[in-house]
């Protein structure tokens, strides 16, 4: 202590000196008072100056100018500090433009009156900081904290976990981010300062947030278990979501401190008192009256609640265990639960098939905060940027009244700015958008302190809240659980950000989800009578009718941001929404194109707000699968983003996690995509990734400015190159089967001889193709008609009856249906490229590792593998080149939960240009690549566990 005295007595000056010659020496003993190691000397190499003063970065090329600019103190992966020394007005050396403080002395040493002036001094240090961060090496990674440094007055902290370096916000809220020189006197504070300089990822508060949440959960899963028996999943979640908000309501002085709590626990010895006492103190929280509003069992007047959450409130009986859950969930501190990943805990909870899962399987809040802050944010953030600019050059031409408004009037905006998530599920995205929202508030309001406003002058009137972060949302539980999540998170950033509670009635009914529905809300289509048919006889038959088929209306919005659902394409959006849905669907949307996934029909409805002449939307983003880059949906981007439109790509990860990896859940892989009116954009590729199984994973980026393209690479736009007549039907993928019953196995194989046996072809797909070994075959029956089968292969048609019909009887397709023994896509215009080769050159679609190798002619290719009519190896040598390799890497794209590349033969192939060199180099390619072929071939065959990509084969050989 007496260091720390010594320190605050020796830097608390009467008058200020001179920046450049005071704040080293701050620093430096700042560093002995948190007990840390101060700065290394700065090195001529500038890659080794992880921890030094005046740590060189270099301007953009944009910005002009080659010298090097200098951040004052910096630590690579924990902070950027920018230091600053205010002055007394008035005497030697005051800052141009500051304003008078006031003429008393700080009454107390280290803590000086917050001035005007000081206020433009320190916004402006953070400016320089938030620059800084983008200019550093790609090697070293957005800090967590940028600080800035009033020397010999106070610190200032801003942190941003996301690792995007786009969302630094003030540390650890609006009632802590300042810490005076006399704050050093608290342990806590000097080991929070030391932490940010040692491990200050440590303090991301959704580690402890989540595990919170987590063990939460879990209790109200008991619960519900317990409940779902006797009574219905509706009734049990609204059961369990009045008991949530009671118990949150408790831990923020809402109710009594402790009273709710104390409840259950005497509930505990009488479990007969539960449901009289709970309903009783329900039915007090919605009434309208106050003196109808006293609760005798905690002796005293309640709040006015209401919000419809404890309309006609039930409570259930419970036994002893399953109250004590309750009281357990009740002892924990509800202001740490995260409402980010709660609501999807929450969900599992009381989803019997999810409760097995819970808390294994969901989107860690940093991913959600990734979107939300390019999104939503980054123009908010600009636009208060361009505020106070406005607001200081006010002040510093006096008009302290104009600089007010100016600030009041950019609160106005934030409160009147609504968020639209069109597939909300239970609300992470609209509680993290209203969470950044709500501490950007928090700055505001702090600027409007440090003008002399008062909140109590019509701010209280005025403040942004749920009734501005719009959800749409077909499962009904889940959109009640959104509503929740939404207050939940409002009335904990409120507590954050002011001082007293919000005006009663507490929760009000906005309408905010699904139009204040009760029903589920679908957001790509609709009809009169919506969701059941209307039935009609027409000529004695029985017809469903989908009258007025149309899309939805979406509510207006200046931002759209969500994770629409991933069902994929083609027979998963069969198997999920139906066949009529999905006629309907196409019937509507006739401008997207039957491949496209699921999650393309949202990111064109918004891409067409977007554009529209009179739309408020500024911006929205997605979540999408990383197939977002294959051509089928590529062509939804392109049909809205084109060379005529005005908006463009202005954010993208073409490739990133997204649900928490577990031991028996591979992490999802994604792509999140921002559009907007603008021509230029920031592309994000992932450098390192680490801890994704965790609640804090940590991904590196590198970062790309310029024009993004449609296939969310950055450069050439490989998307607009064109299929070369020289490759016309020289490569294709596969036979596609559609039915088990045509493979066999060796056994079955054998059991077909004479005139049959020339229908019985070796087969392959893409794993053995791998792993160079097959033994299964396939009937190949095509040309043949009906007829000619019965008669040339009776054996064949019997068995192909019984293994294939049946399927193909169910199929959509009358051609499937109708030519049964065919395979369902048997290459017609392909096959006779392979007809007479001894050998052609195949490769899987989709693999970790792309590898090209001769084939025997005879051997008939899945769907899966993608084959080439070569029979010449020297086509080898070139296929497997690192040119066409490359160039394959580049345009094939990525699919599947592993994010493996994929060949795809129109954009891989096609496009491709073939060398023509001279025949004694075609020689030489052709020896090279027999060679290679040969050397694989050998090596498989002497290690049976091998496959081409070094894996074993044993747990999937046939």
């Amino acid at each position: 202590m007496n260091d720390v005295e010594t320190f605050i007595t020796r830097w608390t000056a009467r008058e200020g000196g001179a920046e450049r010659a005071n704040y080293q020496m701050f620093l430096a003993e700042l560093c002995d008072v948190i007990g840390v190691k101060r700065p290394d000397p700065a090195g001529a190499d500038r890659d080794f100056n992880d921890y030094v003063f005046e740590r060189a970065v270099r301007p953009r090329e944009s910005e002009g100018g080659t010298a090097p600019k200098r951040i004052d103190l910096y630590k690579k992966g924990c902070f950027i500090l920018e230091a600053k020394q205010s002055r007394l007005p008035g005497q030697k050396n005051a800052i141009p433009g500051q304003l008078s403080m006031l003429s008393e002395e700080p009454e107390t040493l280290g803590r000086r009156s917050v001035a005007k002036g000081w206020d433009v001094m320190m916004q402006n240090a953070r400016r320089q900081a938030e620059t800084y961060v983008f200019l550093l090496d790609a090697s070293h990674p957005a800090p967590p904290f940028l600080i800035t440094c009033d020397v010999g007055n106070a610190l200032e902290l801003f942190a941003d976990f996301s690792g995007t370096g786009r969302a630094y916000g003030q540390f650890p809220d609006r009632k802590g981010f300042r810490i005076y020189l006399e704050d050093l006197r608290d342990p806590e504070i000097r080991q929070r300062l030391a932490t940010i300089w040692t491990d200050p990822k440590s303090l991301d508060p959704a580690r402890e947030s989540a595990r919170v949440t987590r063990e939460i959960a879990k209790r109200l899963a008991e619960v519900s278990k317990a409940l779902e028996a006797g009574h219905s999943a509706e009734d049990v979640a609204h059961f369990l979501m009045r008991c949530i908000f009671t118990m949150f309501a408790e831990d923020v002085d809402l109710l009594p401190k402790g009273a709710f709590t104390q409840l259950l626990a005497d509930c505990v010895e009488s479990p007969e008192a539960f449901v009289p006492l709970v309903e009783e103190l329900w039915a007090k929280m919605d009434e309208p009256e106050r003196g109808k509003r006293f609760f005798s069992a905690f002796r005293t007047h309640l709040r006015h609640f209401n919000g419809n959450l404890f309309k006609d409130a039930r409570a259930f009986p419970l036994g002893r265990e399953e109250i004590g859950e309750l009281l357990a969930a009740a002892r924990a501190r509800w202001t740490e639960v995260d409402p980010a990943i709660f609501g999807t805990l929450l969900e599992q909870a009381l989803d019997r098939t999810e409760r097995k899962r819970l808390g294994a399987h969901y989107t860690p809040r940093a991913y959600v905060q990734r979107l939300v802050d390019v999104t939503v944010m980054e123009p908010l953030r600009e636009d208060w940027r361009r505020a106070l600019t406005r607001a200081e050059a006010a002040k510093e031409d006096g008009e302290e009244k104009k600089a007010a408004e100016i600030v009041r009037r950019f609160h106005h905006q934030l409160c009147t700015t609504r968020v639209l998530d069109p597939a909300c599920g239970t609300g992470n995205f609209l509680y993290v958008s209203l969470e950044l929202i709500k501490r950007l508030e928090g700055e505001v309001l702090e600027t409007l302190a440090r003008l002399g406003a008062t909140e109590s002058l019509g701010l209280e009137r005025e403040t942004v809240d749920p009734h501005q972060f719009l959800g749409l949302e077909l499962n009904p539980r889940a959109a009640a659980i959104a509503e929740l999540v939404v207050w939940i998170g409002y009335l904990q950033q409120h507590y954050r950000t002011r001082d007293g509670h919000p005006a009663e009635p507490i929760l009000k009914a906005f309408r905010n989800i699904n139009f204040g529905r009760h029903e589920g809300y679908d957001a790509v289509l609709t009809w009169d009578g919506y969701p059941l048919p209307k039935v009609e006889e027409r000529d004695g038959k029985r017809v469903e009718d989908y009258p007025n088929l149309r899309r939805p209306i979406w509510p207006e919005a200046e931002f759209i941001v969500g994770n629409p659902p991933f069902i994929g394409k083609g027979e998963p959006m069969r198997c999920a929404l139906g066949e009529d849905y999905l006629r309907n669907l196409w019937q509507v949307h006739k401008h997207i194109n039957e491949s496209a996934d699921f999650v393309m029909f949202w990111w064109d409805r918004a891409a067409e707000i977007l554009q529209s002449g009179k739309s408020v939307l500024r911006r929205f983003g997605f979540v999408t699968t990383n197939s977002i880059t294959q051509l089928f949906n590529r062509r939804v981007i392109e049909g809205r983003i084109n060379g005529n439109s005005k908006a463009s790509i202005v954010f993208a990860v073409g490739d990133h996690p997204w649900t928490k990896a577990t031991h028996d859940a591979a992490s999802v892989r994604i792509a999140m995509t921002v559009a907007a009116v603008a021509k230029e954009g920031v592309l994000l590729e992932i450098q390192h990734e680490s801890g994704v199984d965790t609640d804090s994973p940590n991904i590196v980026f590198k970062y790309f400015h310029g024009k993004i393209n449609q296939d969310l690479t950055f450069g050439v736009d490989i998307t607009k190159t064109t299929k070369l007549r020289a490759n016309i039907g020289l490569s294709n993928n596969g036979m596609l089967l559609a039915g088990r019953g045509f493979v066999l196995s060796r056994s079955q194989a054998e059991q077909f001889s004479g005139m049959e046996e020339h229908f019985v072809r070796r087969y392959m797909n893409g794993r053995e193709l791998i792993s160079g070994k097959s033994s299964r075959f396939v009937i190949d029956l095509f040309n043949l008609s009906d007829a000619e089968v019965r008669s040339a292969a009776p054996k064949l048609y019997q068995h192909l009856l019984g293994a294939v019909k049946p399927i193909r009887a169910q199929n959509n397709r009358a051609a499937y249906r109708d030519r049964w023994w065919i395979f369902a896509e048997p290459r017609r215009e392909f096959r006779p490229a392979l007809n007479g080769l001894q050998s052609y050159i195949a490769t899987t679609e989709t693999s970790k590792h792309r590898h090209f190798q001769l084939v025997p002619g005879d051997v008939v290719p899945d769907h899966m593998v993608v084959a080439f009519a070569f029979s010449d190896a020297y086509f080898l040598s070139i296929l497997s080149s690192s040119y066409h390799v490359g160039w394959a890497l580049r345009a094939g794209g990525w699919l599947g939960v592993g994010n493996d590349p994929r060949y795809s033969k129109s954009r891989c192939f096609d496009p491709f240009p073939f060398p023509d060199p001279s025949e004694s180099v075609r020689e030489k390619l052709r020896l090279v690549g027999e060679e290679l072929d040969a050397t694989r071939k050998r090596v498989l065959a002497e290690h049976s566990d091998l496959t081409l990509t070094g894996g074993s084969t044993t747990s999937w050989k046939s």
